[in-house]
């Protein structure tokens, strides 16, 4: 068991370099990051049938998941991208052999028009010509008019041989491309089968949870947990603020109490304070709200505020909190994907990031809190437009 926590916190420092390496993938060593990703594929596997036998560890477990499935996401991304420009540059090609086709035949054109005269003149129509003229000054004349006809005729040859070439290169070309285009194609769609059972193995995984009440409990406990984890968090970063936000301008938090937008245009779906399940009778305190938003959708800054935390955090998933001053905190969990970094400055309206299912056991949400210090804020009072009921 230690040996696999060990290796679970190395995979853990290891994969927040997914999207530093693929970002770079067209340079960086593309076997490296493609063993990086089976070992995180490896590893979520592996954790949920530790899970399945020992029933703990649920958050670990779902942060392999969704680990995995973020770099399968970006691999994805790196795979859509080249069978683009695999299909863009197959395209070039076909585009570059139809134009060399046409040239090609209307030379053959020509060369058969040109065949057709001379059939026509017969084969001593030139010598003829030449011991017809009226005199030396019609000779030369018709002299220089057959010297120009013949290198026409050779120009013409020549002409056709290059585009027939030409015509060759750009066919082989284009079947290298049909290849490569195929091959990316291919590889897209694996990559896309292996993130669909990365996504179906989590949802089979939250579906054990919720039909089995001990396993429902054991949820709770490590979500209360990373809650803590969570609100310990918020303190140090009232407690040891590290940027200023006097220049930040705007008015201050405080005096923006029910005129804030919503960070996201969805419904609230989970209220703040107390909440009991109907179906095993639990009792948790929800600190923030949850917007049944679509996964993708955009998340935005409610005020003017500088980024104090931008990662993961369990139990939360990708997780920004924003600072707005006088220890005001919002924090926006569960996303799919982050814009921003630890020390941006935001504005009201700016988005920081989409909304996605990670560290999520009901799919894909938004979960968002305001914080003053450590203290949970109800946003229904804050935010324009959402009912506290």
């Amino acid at each position: 068991m230690n040996s696999r926590r060990g290796g679970w916190q190395r995979l853990r420092r290891a994969l927040p370099l997914f999207g530093l390496l693929i970002a770079a993938a067209a340079t960086a060593d593309r076997e490296a990051d493609l063993e990086r990703l089976r070992e995180a594929i490896e590893f979520s596997r592996e954790r949920v049938a530790a899970f399945e036998l020992e029933h703990r560890n649920l958050l670990e477990t779902l942060e392999a998941l969704d680990l995995a499935s973020i770099a399968l996401e970006q691999e994805v991304e790196v795979a859509r991208a080249s069978a683009r420009a695999a299909r863009a540059d197959l395209s070039a090609v076909e585009a570059e052999a139809v134009d060399l086709a046409e040239r090609l035949r209307a030379t053959e054109s020509a060369m058969e028009r040109r065949a057709v005269a001379l059939y026509k003149s017969g084969d001593a129509a030139a010598v003829r010509m030449l011991f017809t003229a009226g005199g030396i000054r019609e000779f030369l004349a018709r002299s220089s008019l057959l010297r120009r006809l013949l290198q026409r005729d050779a120009a013409l040859l020549d002409r056709h041989k290059a585009e027939s070439s030409a015509l060759d290169a750009v066919l082989r070309r284009a079947a290298e491309a049909a290849e490569v285009s195929a091959a990316a194609a291919a590889a897209l769609q694996q990559r896309e089968r292996e993130l669909a059972g990365e996504r179906a193995a989590k949802q089979h995984l939250v579906a054990q949870i919720h039909q089995d009440r001990t396993r429902e409990r054991a949820a709770l406990v490590e979500l209360e947990k990373a809650a803590r984890a969570l609100e310990e968090t918020l303190r140090n970063l009232r407690d040891h603020p590290d940027t200023p936000l006097g220049s930040l301008g705007g008015p201050p938090f405080a005096s923006l109490r029910s005129e804030l937008d919503p960070p996201v245009n969805a419904p609230v779906t989970g209220r703040f304070g107390r909440v009991v399940d109907e179906e095993f009778f639990t009792e948790t305190y929800r600190t923030g709200v949850v917007f049944g938003a679509e996964y993708g959708a955009p998340v935005r800054a409610v005020a003017v505020g500088r980024v104090r935390y931008a990662g993961w955090f369990r139990g939360f998933g990708r997780l920004v909190i924003v600072a707005h001053g006088d220890s005001y905190f919002t924090v926006s969990g569960h996303l799919s994907k982050m814009v921003v970094a630890v020390g941006d400055r935001v504005a009201a309206g700016d988005t920081i990031g989409a909304v996605g299912d990670t560290g999520s056991l009901t799919g894909p949400q938004l979960y968002f809190e305001i914080r003053l210090g450590g203290d949970p804020l109800d946003p229904a009072e804050w935010l324009r437009g959402v009912d506290s009921r």
